[in-house]
């Protein structure tokens, strides 16, 4: 029987191509198998700060990877040191969702955002039956194939957890912060599942706006953001966010009242905005499990069924954040440069 572990190797057969991304201690990049010409992802492993050995963050997620294997979750391929570099070899994947959502041309139809979806929640059920979570769900660690087959990427800030006691502490430094669902913000380290729930809620809303729902610039920005859209916490709509660390410290001035429904009923179909009111509950305790969230109505009986997405091969060029925004910076560069030009005139 074939071991799923990775192969180790010592030595290159990789061409390096472009830097594709940056990891969460490492640059990405897309290279080629100079033996059998496939695409991969090369992650290259920070080491210069790891005065004490191997980064224990990097050990764990090698540990993670070898551990799970999913259809929705990416494969690591195998390790490789190279002149003192250690890096990890990834199947390569053509683009990421952030990139995708800010392709000025390219559009999803419904059908392909419900299939998009399923296949996220589809990871994230596996990852949290195998007993882990991610922690770091967000556009740019969502890859996408051409053939729109979408795959978790980046366990950096993943670990395994005990599904059956939420009382180990774990840290609340941890999810992009636009992602980071209210129970973090308030301090909580006693957490589960729903913290990977929250980000997939995010990103449903996402898939069809085209921009994250809660855009704050630090921690109590984001609160308020989030306060802003889903309203403020109470005992009635979360009974256990007056034992939170930091609740009392940065509790809300003024209660509101939830506007996402009126916000987004016109955007999202009946069933998905009923499944994204769930998944965005305040109350982690209230938020359904990925599986269950599988098997809403959303799924099961709303028109329309899910189409996996097409013309994602037929994009000029690769679409992952890293190169989107290196794309937009040169476009504000070549703006300036002409503006520049016109005064002069």
């Amino acid at each position: 029987m074939k071991s799923s572990k990775p192969e180790e190797r010592t030595g290159s057969i990789y061409e390096r191509k472009a830097q594709v991304g940056e990891g969460t201690y490492g640059k990405v990049y897309k290279a080629v198998n100079t033996v059998t010409n496939e695409m991969v992802a090369l992650k290259r492993i920070r080491m210069e700060a790891e005065r004490d050995g191997f980064p224990i963050t990097a050990l764990r997620e090698i540990k993670l990877l070898q551990s799970v294997r999913h259809e929705n979750v990416v494969s690591l391929l195998e390790m490789m040191v190279e002149k003192s570099s250690v890096y990890m070899v990834f199947e390569y994947m053509d683009h990421d969702l952030s990139g995708i959502l800010t392709h000025p041309n390219f559009v999803l139809e419904h059908a392909h955002i419900k299939h998009l979806f399923k296949q996220l929640l589809d990871g994230l059920a596996y990852l949290h039956k195998r007993g882990v979570l991610h922690r770091d769900i967000k556009g740019s660690n969502i890859l996408l194939s051409n053939s729109g087959q979408l795959k978790l990427a980046d366990f950096g800030l993943a670990r395994f957890y005990n599904k059956h006691k939420a009382t180990l502490d774990y840290t609340n430094r941890v999810i992009t912060l636009w992602y980071r669902p209210p129970e973090l913000l308030l301090g909580a380290t006693a957490y589960g599942a729903a913290v990977d729930v929250w980000g997939a809620g995010c990103l449903m809303v996402e898939l069809y706006t085209r921009r994250a729902i809660f855009q704050g610039q630090d921690e109590i920005q984001q609160l308020e953001a989030i306060y802003d859209i889903m309203g403020t916490p109470t005992k009635e709509n979360w009974a256990e966010v007056e034992k939170l660390p930091w609740y009392e410290l940065i509790k809300p001035s003024q209660e509101k009242e939830s506007r996402f429904r009126s916000m987004f009923e016109s955007v999202l179909p009946p069933c998905g905005l009923e499944l994204a009111t769930q998944l965005l509950s305040l109350d982690p305790a209230k938020r359904p499990s990925a599986a269950a969230a599988l098997e809403s109505d959303y799924f099961t009986t709303e028109e329309p069924e899910p189409v996996r997405p097409t013309g994602l091969g037929d994009l000029a060029g690769e679409w992952h954040e890293y190169e989107s925004k290196q794309r937009r910076r040169k476009e504000k560069s070549q703006q300036s440069k002409t503006s520049d030009a016109d005064k002069r005139i």
